[in-house]
């Protein structure tokens, strides 16, 4: 299996584990959603940028801050504004941090019944 095939597996995995969490799919790419507000996408070779990320929500103000602390880990994510970063899945990826990122992203995105229900 390539490896983005496996990465995608281990995204969905994660973020379909997330409450009232949802697949479908935007403009070509296997995107999450928690209350119809999307929190994750994962891209593979994304208009032949090479890359295979998953990208997350962030606080607004913490997406360059991620992005200049761990360039090889982080990066912006086209199309997508600020509040948004690339996560580097390429190699041998820390899928305990994937992990915490998406479901941080999914803090962000799902609606306040649900994290005041208990979220994730």
């Amino acid at each position: 299996m390539a490896d983005h095939l496996a990465a995608l597996a281990k995204v969905r995995g994660i973020a379909l584990a997330l409450p009232e969490a949802e697949e479908r799919p935007s403009h070509g790419q296997a995107t999450f959603f928690a209350a119809g507000k999307q929190f994750a996408q994962f891209r593979h070779d994304h208009h032949g940028d090479g890359r295979t990320i998953v990208a997350v929500k962030t606080a607004e103000e913490e997406d360059l801050a991620l992005i200049e602390a761990a360039p090889e880990r982080y990066s912006r994510v086209a199309y997508f504004g600020r509040g948004w970063v690339g996560l580097n899945l390429a190699g041998e990826p820390d899928w305990e941090h994937v992990g915490d990122r998406i479901a941080r992203s999914w803090e962000l995105a799902a609606p306040r019944r649900l994290l005041e229900a208990g979220g994730r």
